[in-house]
């Protein structure tokens, strides 16, 4: 389904790809999208740890004196002892309300959330190198025709001097054309300025210095089949974007929160117990006299709070609405992204084929002129002129197609680059089924 996960290859070949995989691997943004998802990862393993018993030992050994005016009977009174005592516990929180299978629910939706969040980073980086990439192919390609120009109007300005000292042309015509080739050298350091920053530029989205730039091949612009519009776009696509699948699955942590809050209301009733030795002095420490144990409930039931529940309760509730809001906004863009780059893509397209005919026709009319120079109708100033104004045609046709690849790359990430919530496990629809197709907000009564 387009775009495949190999589009960065249709549009740049192997040289963009090395580029891109090469900032997938550097890039310090990336490494700390990766770093919070390690964090997450490390969450769900402490949810997931809250629901299971919890077993641990002590050993103490504790240097005293026992008061004489206090419960203890002589000769224990007015006495230093050491008072030793070691025990295995363990703890287990019933969990009736399902407080802990909703702690491990968000910090499962929180982790897959910030998988997508990492996605949509790489995507986001791909995709401003790949653009960079093609920037940098047209100021190359501009660079290349300004210099052709240029030449040309070296020419040409020659050509008016001689004209000039003959009385052919007046002082007027010769100034304007040193003042177009002047025009000229300035365009020509400009692009040169232009291509030193993109480079800069693309050493920066890889998490390079600014020598990497320098060794970056000069890149070649697509063929038009490569930046042509697919014929079918469906909707469903949208679905597919990281950022979209961030913001459901933020939306679902944001609903189990709720359910956290909500048992918070109800008793909490703990399991403990507990067995070991306890003694004054080490001599009787092991004995079977010295054994301890201990097995009981404890319950805890919320009475008065101060409305700090309630007040939980209501802040989890905002937070999904506003989850759910967050989750709409980012539906209703990914929608206007996408219209606004098929609309663009299908403008460049037809003002493509019109600069093609600007182009053709400016052609025909330097090889007309060319011939009236050859059988004598003709000179030299008429055909350098017409191919001055050949090339200032190609370079607007050169403008429209890099523009139509850069739309198309826009197009592409705006419909997820080829990235499948599915197949890497982040669908909120397969993980949560039977569940409603779309979020609502809620209220707190």
């Amino acid at each position: 389904m387009w775009p495949a996960s190999s589009w960065v290859s249709s549009i740049g070949g192997s040289q963009l790809q090395q580029l891109v995989d090469e900032a997938l691997a550097s890039n310090p943004n990336l490494q700390a999208a990766a770093a919070r998802i390690a964090a997450s990862r490390a969450m769900v393993e402490a949810a997931g740890a809250t629901g299971k018993p919890q077993v641990g030992a002590s050993l103490s050994a504790t240097r005293e004196r026992f008061s004489e005016n206090s419960i203890y009977p002589p000769p224990f009174g007015g006495m230093y002892v050491t008072d030793y005592e070691t025990a295995l516990n363990f703890s287990y929180d019933l969990d009736f309300w399902g407080k802990h299978g909703a702690e491990l629910s968000s910090a499962v939706s929180q982790s897959k959330a910030a998988q997508a969040e990492h996605y949509a980073a790489r995507l986001a980086l791909t995709a401003g190198i790949s653009k960079a990439w093609l920037q940098l192919g047209r100021q190359y390609a501009q660079l290349d025709l300004t210099n052709q120009q240029l030449a040309l109007r070296d020419k040409l300005d020659k050509l008016t001097q001689q004209r000039f000292a003959a009385g052919l042309d007046t002082q007027t015509d010769n100034q304007q054309s040193r003042q177009q080739v002047a025009n000229l050298r300035s365009e020509q350091s400009q692009w040169q300025e232009a291509i030193a920053l993109t480079r800069d530029q693309i050493a920066a989205l890889m998490g390079q210095g600014p020598d990497r730039g320098l060794k970056i091949p000069v890149p070649t612009l697509p063929a038009d089949s490569s930046i042509a519009l697919p014929d079918q776009l469906p909707l469903g696509l949208l679905g597919r974007r990281p950022d979209v699948v961030a913001a459901r699955w933020q939306v679902e942590a944001a609903q189990s929160d709720i359910k956290v809050a909500k048992t918070e209301f109800y008793p909490n009733v703990n399991l403990s117990a507990m067995a070991g030795f306890s003694s004054l002095g080490f001599s009787q420490f092991l004995t079977h006299g010295s054994k301890v144990v201990g097995i009981g409930p404890a319950i805890h039931l919320p009475i008065f709070e101060g409305g700090a529940l309630r007040a939980q309760l209501k802040g989890r509730v905002a937070a999904y609405d506003g989850a759910v809001a967050t989750y709409n906004q980012a539906l209703n863009d990914a929608f206007h992204e996408v219209a606004d780059s098929v609309q663009s893509l299908r403008a460049a397209e037809t003002q493509d084929k019109s600069q093609q005919a600007a182009v053709d026709a400016a052609e025909r009319g330097m090889k007309l002129a060319e011939q009236r120079q050859q059988v004598g109708t003709g000179n030299m100033l008429q055909v350098v002129s017409t191919q001055i104004g050949w090339l200032a045609q190609r370079k607007t046709e050169l403008d429209v197609r890099a523009r139509r690849a850069d739309l198309r790359v826009n197009l592409i990430r705006s419909l997820g680059g080829g990235f499948d919530a599915a197949a890497e496990g982040l669908d909120p629809a397969e993980a949560h089924a039977g569940a409603a197709a779309s979020p609502q907000a809620s209220t707190a009564n």
